[in-house]
């Protein structure tokens, strides 16, 4: 059997106006990619981009996708993704870009990358807070998001130690 090989696109929707965010659906994501590639390359870049393109994941708070291309084409969709200015739902344009975080061979490279990402984010939050209510508020959310890894590497470590004895 052959396998397809992918590319994986983690792109953050960037936009001024935080009410966009309510347009943020996969088939209007979809729609707005598939319209940059046709108008960057042409039916070439549609037929070539369609072959296994798809949104895998949406997440409208924080505005983070996840694109899944053929990795033979992933270049003719990468070029179109500063080229979409708005996203459209039904008349109303909501302005944004997109900014590509990671590019990745697989799902969980994207989700490693997007973890470490929200974490330093998160810090720089901290840096930038200004009560100590808000300050507190982040460091217990870094601080949850380390010790999850942290527990799961211990135990782990207690559970190989009990092995070897």
């Amino acid at each position: 059997m052959v396998r397809f090989k992918n590319r994986y696109f983690l792109c953050e929707i960037i936009s001024k106006d935080p009410r966009c965010r309510q347009f943020i659906e996969e088939r209007i994501v979809h729609s707005a990619v598939k319209n940059a590639v046709a108008r960057i390359h042409g039916d070439f870049g549609v037929a070539c981009c369609s072959i296994a393109f798809s949104v895998r994941y949406v997440n409208a708070y924080t505005g983070v996708v996840l694109f899944c291309c053929r990795k033979d084409f992933y270049q003719l969709l990468w070029s179109s993704l500063p080229f979409i200015s708005h996203l459209e739902n039904r008349s109303q344009h909501c302005p944004c870009s997109f900014n590509t975080l990671h590019v990745g061979a697989t799902i969980r490279t994207c989700q490693k990358f997007l973890i470490h990402y929200n974490r330093d984010q998160l810090l720089l939050l901290l840096r930038n807070c200004t009560s100590e209510a808000d300050r507190e508020a982040i460091r217990k959310s870094v601080q949850s998001c380390v010790l999850v890894g942290m527990e799961q590497f211990q135990n782990k470590d207690e559970e190989s130690e009990e092995n070897t004895d």
